[in-house]
């Protein structure tokens, strides 16, 4: 026996109500479904499905289509899977914003620490190339000294804590630190009416239930799978490249080392 077709509400499968306070396109389920003026309306949840009768004309077109949001993507991969290249260029194409969102955590923390951090910017230690200070000039000794109570004084808060242990050991980010970073760039502008491309996020199970349970949506999320060797062929040349800088920095320090010696046994 053929189904009598469903009339869909204005927002297709998509909850009005998440559109419409949100601003996204979240897909609403069968089990929370209501019908108004013979027409099927699916939502998020029992909660906007309430919302929605309690007032739908609030939540449906009137003299004009309802307008849709922007293009949302997650863009996620391995380290090294050309992620950045790909966002940057997809972005660039499609005129929405380009968030790498390492990059942009390191933002975040930038004015306090002074250097990016992470295991792939502690590699080269300047601590190792420090002249001792009973070889430098007393007035250049004074100054570091000043420098480093400076630096020393710089406290990081509590989300900024955070944000460096994300960047240091890949301790995830909790919740009420994510939700001062994420949420903006569904809700607030410029984000929220041109889009963007997120590029290194959700990177977990739990980061990707954090988008869920805050009802963000990305439209459509890719992920990029790189056979090893490629990766492999594209990382090691650069490294390879800063392991002889830092080979070419210390010797030159040594040899600096050197010359002041000789200078104070004189």
């Amino acid at each position: 026996i053929k189904q009598k077709k469903r009339h869909m509400g204005d927002t297709k499968h998509f909850c009005p109500v998440s559109l419409k306070e949100n601003f996204v396109l979240y897909p609403g389920l069968q089990e929370h479904a209501a019908k108004y003026k013979e027409k099927i309306y699916y939502f998020s949840s029992s909660k906007f499905r309430d919302k929605f009768l309690k007032n739908p004309e609030e939540y449906v077109a009137h003299n004009e289509p309802l307008q849709a949001p922007p293009l949302r993507v997650c863009l996620l991969g391995v380290h090294g899977a050309g992620k950045t290249t790909c966002a940057r260029q997809i972005a660039d194409k499609l005129g929405i914003f380009h968030i790498q969102f390492e990059e942009y955590l390191q933002e975040l923390i930038l004015p306090k620490t002074k250097r990016k951090v992470g295991p792939s910017f502690d590699e080269d230690h300047e601590d190792d190339n420090k002249i001792p200070e009973e070889l430098e000039d007393f007035s250049q000794t004074t100054t570091k000294i000043e420098t480093e109570k400076t630096e020393q004084e710089v406290e990081l808060t509590h989300e900024e804590k955070a944000i460096k242990a994300n960047l240091m050991d890949s301790i995830e980010l909790p919740p009420e630190v994510l939700d001062k970073i994420v949420p903006d760039w569904w809700k607030k502008e410029p984000f929220r009416s041109t889009g963007f491309i997120l590029d290194g996020f959700p990177r977990t199970s739990d980061e990707a239930r954090y988008l869920s349970e805050r009802g963000l949506c990305p439209d459509i999320a890719v992920y990029i799978q790189v056979e090893e060797d490629d990766i492999l062929n594209r990382l090691f040349p650069p490294r390879l490249i800063e392991w002889k800088d830092r080979r070419r920095k210390k010797k030159e320090y040594k040899k600096k080392l050197k010359e002041l010696k000789a200078k104070k046994s004189v």
